[in-house]
């Protein structure tokens, strides 16, 4: 059997064996093999050397008090799920003391108690706070429940938790649905990772999004522990790049841990036999990774393996910093063997997932006999438990954070120092704003990381600029476009390179892509955007700064493609979501993209849909006009205050508004009094769904300013489909019998812009006849015979096409 190095004359006898001897006979199902034994050892030794323990006797001390705080783990996790009430004595609950309707992912929570419960004690043990996450979030019952026993709580927890009836509470407020008058929940405790989850920041509930995102996350001096699902190894190819983006110049450590139950909901995972776990290891290994296989029962295993994976990294990254080594480097990885639902009754089966009892023990006393069984040998006497965690709570000694304020927790970059640019009066592209502005962005904020997504084509976006400072990142470049250090990650897969931007918040960030093609980022930014509003409820808003999702070669520009590119679901999508976290923009030419851009980048923990086109355009609003724009998100175009009541035009979206334009200008020619207003950032207008949208949004006499109630007659012409546009602005077409809304109608092929417009019946004269439906006058007054019959689908479309952007 393996002991720990000593020193004296006869090892045997000293405390340090002792110690030793206490923790290799493990506790409760928590059991320590030969293999563990000899790490442990090697660690405790190493741990000595490096002068950040004072002995072997107090690093073995910590493990066995690592296994008790793990074991308690356990047993609270499983109180979660079954009970309202837990008896920190140890006695058998009575039947009432459980709950009417179990719920939780108890298996998968159990294998992240001895993961989570070993990343606390590296911490203890070299007296450094690294970052966590976890991306399978439904096992937030494991952080939360270590996080109660240690005191690494937020606020709330611990004046809710840390009483002494708070286990009992926690394990009542579980899935207990209950809710505040205003709908919100009552506890602050959730079934994922959530912003009362002390140190969480991503809520994982979408499976495969932090495989993308951990590589991008820490910054040079930081590292961060992952815990990966193998069932989310399924996902997608995203994950396995990671050794491709890795550089020891900009990147802190990152230390992936697959914890290997080899089960999904219902069945096995590929993971879940040998041959698929070698396999798997295999295709680690190819693709730049360095598999590091342990026992993930046991939580000095992750202990040793974490230390092994973090050493080994930062060897390899001081090698690559000094250029004794080039990339990519071989990323630790570990894979924690283990199975799902440890320590329960039913482990491995696939009702380990949720509920591991054969019924409820509420109602069911072969049930209530299995719980006290299988909970008893997990037990810890509250007295001991009490000395294990304060052993391994030493943070004020240290002098180091609490797990809670983990650097990636605690991103708050400084405001960045915005360019000043030339405004422009020429016809040029308004993703030329975007290029020239990011450009100076970055150069004027050095300290900042930059970061740009992108799928394919930074060329055909106009970010011509941008791809000459910033480059590819490449491990071996063949052009002056591409470099080790390039800060631009492409690959053809939209959910890793928005990831990466994601990821980097501590920096600057920039993302493009074709707007059919931004769709498959959906997931990623909502999970976002979704943790950000929450963080905002809870009173700690996130301090990234925000930066734009860009849908260029947009639905309208597209037509040369066929109608898989033509696609306004992702503008639409996000602004379903909540104002102060998602915005929405359509600025319609180069000055009001480039007034837009400073508050994209100076607000915090926000994302910003920009509809942007990349043909030239016309630029229509001179710079007064753009930052009116950019501060009230809609403006008064042009007006014909003639006798009458006018008609009210509302354009969204820039060949929307050139179609406007005409519109107006025909009315102006038949004598027909108008009031024209772009309307750029749609969302600022909506009725505000709670007081914290309602703090991004206009007031009612901001908006009568603009839309006054006097005008009933209203036609739009959006970028969206009409529907969507309508129903978030309904307030703005308060009479429906006299408005029309025109937009995508999810018509297209293989067309130009003209064509387009005309295929989905919202071009200029589409739009006067609408004007006439609702000014109840026939169309024909303002169209001529040939014009109103390719409007009625009876004549030759040219004759509307004619004359616009081909």
């Amino acid at each position: 059997m393996p002991s720990p190095t000593t020193t004296g004359s006869d090892a045997a006898d000293t405390p340090a064996s002792q110690s030793y001897n206490i923790w290799r006979q493990g506790y409760g199902v928590i059991q320590h093999t030969d293999v563990t034994c000899a790490h442990a050892c090697s660690l405790a030794n190493r741990l000595v050397e490096a002068g950040l323990q004072p002995d072997t006797e107090t690093v073995f001390r910590k493990l066995a008090a690592l296994d008790r705080l793990a074991s308690a783990g356990l047993w609270l996790v499983v109180h979660m799920t079954y009970a309202n009430r837990v008896d920190a004595g140890g006695q058998p609950l009575a039947p009432q003391d459980f709950k009417v309707s179990p719920e939780g992912h108890t298996g998968g929570a159990l294998n992240m108690v001895p993961a989570y419960a070993a990343y606390l004690a590296l911490n203890n043990l070299t007296g450094r706070t690294r970052s966590w996450l976890m991306g399978q979030g439904h096992c937030a019952a494991a952080v939360d429940a270590l996080n109660v026993l240690t005191g690494n709580l937020h606020p709330e927890q611990a004046e809710r938790y840390r009483k002494p009836d708070g286990l009992s509470r926690l394990a009542a407020d579980f899935y207990s649905y209950r809710q505040k008058p205003d709908g919100s929940m009552s506890a602050p405790l959730g079934s994922h990772i959530n912003p009362h989850t002390a140190g969480g920041i991503l809520e994982g509930g979408y499976l495969g999004f932090a495989e993308l995102q951990y590589g991008h996350m820490p910054l040079p001096g930081e590292t961060l522990v992952t815990f990966l699902s193998d069932g989310a190894a399924e996902e997608q190819r995203g994950s396995d790049w990671i050794p491709r983006w890795w550089r020891a110049d900009d990147c802190g450590l990152v230390l992936p841990v697959m914890i290997a139950n080899g089960r999904r909901i219902e069945q096995r995972t590929e993971l879940g036999t040998r041959a698929g776990l070698e396999r798997f290891e295999s295709h680690l290994a190819e693709r730049g990774f360095d598999p590091y296989r342990f026992d993930g029962r046991d939580p000095a295993a992750f202990v040793c393996a974490l230390f092994e994976m973090e050493q080994s990294l930062r060897y390899q990254a001081d090698s690559a910093f000094r250029g004794e080594s080039g990339y990519p480097v071989r990323i630790p990885y570990g894979i924690a063997e283990t199975t799902k639902g440890f320590g329960f009754y039913g482990a491995g089966s696939n009702a380990a997932h949720n509920l591991p009892l054969p019924g409820n023990p509420r109602m069911d006393a072969r049930a209530r006999e299995l719980f006290l069984e299988h909970t008893s040998k997990l037990w810890v006497d509250p007295t001991d438990l009490s000395r294990s965690t304060a052993l391994l709570n030493e943070h004020s000694l240290q002098g180091r954070a609490l797990e809670r304020d983990h650097p990636l927790a605690r991103r708050n970059p400084p405001e960045p120092t915005l360019p000043r640019l030339p405004w422009s009066n020429s016809l040029t592209s308004p993703m030329s704003a975007v290029d020239t502005f990011f450009r100076a962005l970055v150069a004027e904020n050095r300290h900042l990381r930059a970061r740009v997504g992108n799928p394919d084509e930074m060329a055909s976006n106009r970010l011509g600029g941008v791809l000459a400072d910033l480059k590819h990142r490449v491990t071996q470049p063949e052009n002056d476009q591409e470099s080790v250090q390039g800060q631009i990650i492409t690959a053809l897969n939209e959910e890793a390179v928005v990831s990466a931007c994601l990821a980097n918040k501590a920096g600057l960030n920039l993302v493009a892509s074709y707007e059919a093609f931004c769709v498959k980022m959906l997931g990623a930014i909502r999970q976002e955007l979704i943790f950000a509003r929450h963080q905002r409820e809870v009173g700690r808003p996130a301090r990234w700064l925000g930066f734009p999702v860009i849908a260029t070669s947009h639905t309208w520009e597209n037509g040369k493609n066929e109608q898989s590119h033509q696609d306004t679901t992702f503008c639409e999508a996000l602004l379903g979501e909540m104002n102060d976290v998602s915005r929405v923009l359509f600025p319609a030419d180069y000055n009001s993209t480039l007034a837009a851009l400073p508050g994209v980048y100076t607000d915090r923990g926000r994302i910003s849909c920009m509809v942007i086109p990349k043909r030239e355009r016309p630029c229509v609003f001179d710079a007064g006009e753009a930052e009116t724009l950019a501060r009230h998100g809609a403006l008064v175009v042009d007006e014909d205050t003639s006798e009458g009541e006018p008609i009210l035009l509302i354009a969204n979206g820039a060949y929307q508004l050139s179609e406007a334009i005409r519109t107006s200008e025909r009315l102006r020619e038949t004598g027909t009094p108008f009031r024209l207003v772009y309307l750029q950032e749609p969302g600022r207008f909506r009725q505000p769904r709670d007081t914290l949208e309602a703090e991004t949004c206009l007031s009612e006499f901001e908006r009568e300013r603009l839309f006054p109630r006097r005008i009933h007659r209203r036609v739009a012409l959006t970028h969206m489909r009409p529907e969507v546009f309508r129903g978030h602005l309904h307030s703005l077409f308060p009479d429906p019998v006299r408005s029309r809304v025109l937009g995508y109608i999810n018509r297209g092929g293989t067309l130009n812009e003209a064509g387009m417009l005309f295929a989905n019946h919202c071009s200029w004269a589409h739009a006067l006849a609408a004007c006439a439906v609702v000014m109840d006058q026939p169309p024909g007054e303002w169209l001529s015979a040939a014009e109103l019959a390719a409007v009625e689908g009876r004549g030759d479309p040219s004759v509307i096409t004619r004359g616009l952007p081909t």
